[in-house]
């Protein structure tokens, strides 16, 4: 890799206030936290990046998504205003 050009890759917390769910991993969003840090489980401490939504939070993963009838949907509407191309 070309040196000086790249962004520095370190370990992060993400945290995830809405389901009280956070996770360690490695990102390059490590300078941009603002100087905002987090004490981890060993003890170490670490920047933390606040999300909205994760895997934790997410309708998909925690088996609250529902299903959208889009085929049903469109023909509703067909019956409700009609074809409008027979005009």
């Amino acid at each position: 890799m070309k040196p000086g050009i790249h962004p520095s890759y370190g370990p992060v917390v993400f945290r995830d206030k809405a389901a009280d769910f956070a996770f360690l991993t490695r990102s390059t969003l490590a300078g941009t936290t603002g100087g905002r840090t987090v004490e981890w489980e060993d003890g170490h401490t670490y920047p933390v990046v606040d999300v909205e939504i994760s895997s934790a939070s997410h309708p998909f993963y925690t088996g609250t998504a529902r299903v959208l009838d889009t085929a049903g949907r469109v023909e509703r509407f067909e019956r409700r205003y009609g074809n409008r191309a027979d005009r």
